[in-house]
């Protein structure tokens, strides 16, 4: 199959090492043209996973329009948009008058858009011709970028409306070390996705200031509960998010030192401000943005979020975070499942 991978940051260039794997024809696309030709030369996407060989026969276009053009006509192709979250919507914009009629477009990108609360399939739906909108799947699960690449064993999780759809993205990433599960629960999946980023914002603030285990487990579990509050109000299965896509992603993003949404809380813990935080960073920590969305998201359908609450504020009401996690620690005792 023809394959472009919108996105040449570490995890849209893990992928397309899967895809390259797995025999396709893949081409990898990025913004800086700069940063593609060094890819192209070195053989290293020496920006974002140095020192990892990248395979021989993965190509690099500058010219997105040219390279979705390229794809071939009347026959299945593949389109993975793996941008920061918050550019989705312009990037897909951009393309859709030259996506094939026969593509599958998937996105790999995690979060909720601002203002909007648009998960990333509801953007895809709005900016995708009619005739694609029943070919689009999101694929999610717990899944470093660099491991992936390195063919270290991963699972994760692709959902789509329909089966056919799932199964026909499932055949094209499936590799030996790289297993692709199948879903009909397009929102759960995506909650999962996008909110766990939230959490391990608040796991990186607890480790900063010098908490423990204990912590950073009572954080993953009452953040599991938040998320599948969340998700469940949505539509979502609740077994979603004891799967792949909500405790396999939340435990890896929380504890996982390549982790950059636990990194980043890490330093804001640390008593870093957001910007020095941001400063000190490579990539995107999606969770800063979404947990603007999963405030806003979780007051307009009322579901309660504290965990997530106390995030928000932390970054956009400037409030100290050894205070925020004293008023979690003080809320009213509850029944557990309550």
């Amino acid at each position: 199959m023809d394959v472009v991978v919108i996105g040449a940051g570490s995890w849209g260039t893990a992928l397309a090492c899967v895809l390259t794997q797995n025999q396709h024809r893949v081409t990898l696309w990025g913004r800086d043209a700069e940063q593609l030709a060094d890819m192209a030369r070195t053989g290293e996407n020496r920006r974002y996973l140095p020192g990892l060989k990248l395979p021989p026969g993965l190509a690099f276009a500058a010219d997105l329009h040219a390279a979705l053009r390229a794809l071939p006509q009347g026959e299945p192709s593949l389109v993975v948009s793996v941008v920061p979250s918050h550019t989705m919507r312009e990037v897909m914009l951009s393309v859709a008058d030259v996506l094939p009629a026969q593509a599958l477009v998937v996105t790999a990108s995690k979060g909720i858009e601002n203002q909007t609360l648009c998960t990333m399939m509801d953007v895809l739906h709005q900016t995708l011709p009619s005739h694609l909108r029943e070919r689009a799947a999101v694929l999610s699960g717990p899944s470093f970028a660099r491991e992936t690449a390195e063919g270290q064993p991963t699972a994760v999780v692709v959902a789509a409306p329909t089966r056919p759809v799932a199964e026909q993205v499932q055949q094209a990433f499936q590799v030996a070390t790289f297993r692709v599960y199948t879903s009909d629960d397009v929102i759960g999946v995506e909650i999962g996705g996008a909110v766990k980023n939230v959490i391990a914002l608040a796991c990186g603030m607890a480790e900063g200031l010098g908490f423990g285990f204990n912590t950073r487990a009572a954080l993953i579990t009452r953040g599991l509960a938040e998320i599948s509050r969340l998700g469940s109000r949505m539509g979502g299965n609740p077994l979603t998010l004891a799967g792949l896509a909500g405790m396999g992603d939340l435990v890896l993003t929380c504890n996982g030192p390549q982790s950059r949404n636990r990194t980043a809380g890490l330093l804001l813990g640390q008593g870093k401000t957001l910007e020095q935080a941001l400063g000190e960073m490579k990539q995107v920590a999606e969770g800063i943005k979404t947990a603007r969305s999963v405030h806003d998201l979780a007051r307009r359908i009322g579901v309660e979020m504290p965990i997530s609450e106390a995030i928000f504020r932390v970054l956009y009401e400037d409030r100290p975070v050894r205070q925020i996690m004293s008023d979690l620690l003080g809320r009213p005792p509850k029944h557990e499942l309550g």
